[in-house]
């Protein structure tokens, strides 16, 4: 099994601590990546950069810094790539960002876009978006299918799925990518539940059903954080499995910046710590 974790870039002293503590943790699980998501504005978008860095500094792991679209400039986007390239970031997380008020250049108005543009910088390894049950943008699932193998055709070597809780929603997400021709490595996007008024504002902005089984599966513990939080690592811990029994083998975790949930699911499915051997 493989896995690989997303971090976001802190806003605050507290919020920088707390990525640090989580970074330093899932470390020593030894993904094949972590990445770490840009913002719309530009402060965000400088920390992004400057958590990549740290991550190259401090730590041995393969860090993908999130690229968008939104707000940029094929020029701004260039010189990300080659400030990237240069200090040896050679994955990225391709995406065309939400707009808000933002707009898009026109050429550089798709993720599509985006991809060929890095691959003519250098030749970097990457991921693209995916969504399970549609982008909520997108007219229909054909659409959006033929969107991602345009993303995927033009150089991306993988796609990372938006979290959802319908294992069968993914698999047949899947089939329907097979049967469109796309032979490519889909990663399931795994959520870690921390708090259900929370999730549903999140999963309502990015299209994600809610399936009727969770709202019991949780029932009663509104001020009972502890059980929640036991449940809640059993319930990623058994939508993993599920999915191994597919033919699934590599999965991407949205930590939130907490390290506590998600080592704790990884623990349950055998990916630990790793010893290091003494050489003689």
């Amino acid at each position: 099994m493989h896995v690989s974790f997303e971090f976001f870039p802190p806003k605050n002293a507290h919020m920088e601590a707390t990525l640090w503590r989580s970074v330093f943790t899932l470390e020593q699980l030894r993904p094949r990546f972590v990445s770490v998501t840009y913002g719309a504005d530009p402060l965000t978008r400088a920390r992004t950069h400057s958590v990549i860095e740290r991550i190259r500094e401090l730590t041995r792991l393969t860090a993908a810094p999130h690229l968008t679209c939104a707000g940029e400039t094929p020029e701004s986007i260039r010189a990300a790539l080659r400030r990237y390239w240069a200090r040896g970031i050679r994955q990225l997380v391709a995406v065309r960002g939400d707009l808000h008020d933002l707009t898009l250049h026109p050429d550089l108005r798709y993720a599509e876009d985006l991809v060929k543009l890095a691959r003519s910088v250098a030749d970097f390894e990457i991921a693209v978006a995916a969504y399970p049950e549609t982008h909520p943008e997108a007219p229909n699932a054909a659409f959006d299918i033929e969107n991602l193998k345009r993303k995927l055709n033009s150089g991306a070597a993988r796609a990372i799925t938006q979290f959802f809780f319908d294992n069968d929603a993914f698999l047949r997400f899947r089939d329907r990518c097979a049967r469109a021709g796309i032979s490519s490595e889909i990663i399931p996007g795994i959520l870690p539940i921390t708090r259900l008024d929370k999730l549903r504002r999140f999963a309502k902005r990015c299209g994600t059903t809610i399936p009727n089984s969770l709202d019991a599966y949780f029932e009663g513990l509104d001020d009972d954080p502890d059980t929640f939080r036991i449940l809640a690592v059993n319930y990623a811990i058994d939508q993993v499995r599920q999915l191994q029994r597919e033919g699934v083998h590599a999965f991407h975790f949205y930590t939130l910046n907490r390290y506590d949930m998600t080592y704790a699911i990884c623990h349950a499915l055998g990916v630990r710590p790793q010893p290091v051997r003494a050489t003689a």
